[in-house]
């Protein structure tokens, strides 16, 4: 049976380091437009149509909100739930990485292939020891987490078996964002987590721009727009580095944090590229 969410306030790729390629009370929403709609939301990919559904109001998740918010999304994940909520890059989609169904749902939710793996999110930089075999000094770890990095590493047996089954590796987040990581706190566990949007779409930078997939989510937290909207490298995301080997480090993915990030590998830390940087990376090196 459908349970309608409740919404709580709260690569164009050509080279990757360069440009070129709970129960709250509902407040008035006083904003307009498709929120503020009675028409249904249309369909994401691997779900059932949705006719005429109301779409929720948005809600602060701030001020004295602020904790059941928290709450409520905690809730809602451990009863096997998707909560969208804001990162310090993007919009993401969460569940638990431990639960299996949920994590079914994501790749239905996103039409998602089924050899895309997800990322885990953790509350602490001493949880990735839980989840992954690092090769890397601890104290490099703390330079980059909290922050807009993915850390691609070797996954522990003590991570769920379901999730990306077909790689020994996983990519680890620790947003520099209270609610996320208050919340992996509260679940005493690791979130998997992907981007909340269509797979191959845009990246989200407000609720808003995701509608589609809310009436297909436990719960929609509102953290205000995550960056600016009319910048696109604001959608970038995270910037994904493999330390999966050591002495090495491999670029997956730009993103957000690109420069910074190889200071620290390269230049601070010694760690050698496994693929040759590009001549615009180079020169901005130091700078």
């Amino acid at each position: 049976m459908y349970r309608a969410p409740l919404l709580l306030g709260l690569r164009l790729r050509r080279c990757w380091c360069c440009s070129s390629s709970s129960s709250l009370p509902v407040r008035p929403w006083r904003g307009g437009g498709a929120a503020a709609s009675e028409e249904g939301a249309p369909s994401a990919p691997g779900l059932p149509a949705m006719a005429r559904v109301p779409l929720p109001m948005p809600l602060p998740a701030s001020g004295p909100d602020r904790q059941s918010a928290l709450l409520a999304a905690a809730s809602a994940l451990r009863e096997g739930g998707l909560v969208a909520l804001p990162t310090d890059t993007v919009y993401g989609v969460a569940c638990l990485a431990q639960d299996s169904r949920a994590l079914g749902a994501v790749y239905r939710l996103k039409g998602r292939a089924a050899n895309k793996p997800l990322a885990i999110c953790l509350a602490d930089v001493e949880h990735v020891y839980r989840y992954c075999n690092v090769c890397v000094p601890d104290k490099l770890l703390q330079e980059l987490l909290p922050g807009p990095v993915t850390l691609v590493l070797e996954r522990s047996d003590t991570l769920n078996k379901d999730l990306n089954p077909f790689t020994p590796l996983v990519g680890v987040r620790i947003p520099s964002h209270w609610f996320i990581r208050e919340l992996a706190r509260e679940c005493a566990g690791p979130l998997a987590l992907t981007s909340a949007n269509i797979s191959q779409g845009a990246s989200s930078l407000t609720v808003t721009e995701f509608q589609e997939l809310w009436p297909h989510l436990s719960l929609v937290i509102d953290g205000g727009p995550t960056g600016d909207i009319h910048r696109p490298e604001s959608r970038l995301g995270s910037t994904v580095i493999d330390l999966s080997v050591p002495g090495k480090f491999k670029i997956i993915r730009g993103g957000c944090a690109l420069i910074q990030t190889v200071e620290i590998l390269a230049v601070k830390y010694g760690l050698t590229a496994d693929l040759p940087i590009c001549g615009q990376l180079t020169q901005s090196l130091g700078k």
